[in-house]
């Protein structure tokens, strides 16, 4: 199977939907955990369960960095509808990156199941 060019107009939805997936996953995964086995209060926010949502949330946010790169890369060797694709999905991927860890930060800082 091909993969699909970053000038491909799928893109245009893959990092809004990327970062969705990220959002029900991570406080999903909170709650289940919560609901669990809560971590001690006292333990504050550095908790094994911050740490991997934290570790996680930095891998999204990276790989959409990284896409966002490669739409910036691909922009400039297109012309027209395709550069126009790549450009705009390029700042979408970045947004969406922004988006991750912009709401990640409460897992790193504020400890969970409060």
């Amino acid at each position: 199977m091909e993969r699909l060019n970053f000038t491909h107009p799928i893109h245009l939805a893959v990092g809004l939907t990327l970062w969705s997936v990220w959002f029900v996953a991570v406080y999903s995964g909170l709650s289940v955990a919560c609901a669990v086995t809560p971590p001690p209060p006292e333990a504050g926010a550095l908790t094994l369960l911050n740490v991997g949502l934290g570790g996680f949330t930095l891998v999204c946010a990276a790989g959409l960095v990284l896409l966002a790169w490669g739409c910036c890369r691909t922009a400039k060797q297109h012309q027209g509808r395709q550069r126009f694709h790549a450009v705009v999905s390029g700042w979408l991927y970045l947004f969406s990156a922004f988006g991750v860890a912009f709401a990640g930060l409460p897992i790193i800082g504020v400890p969970p199941c409060l």
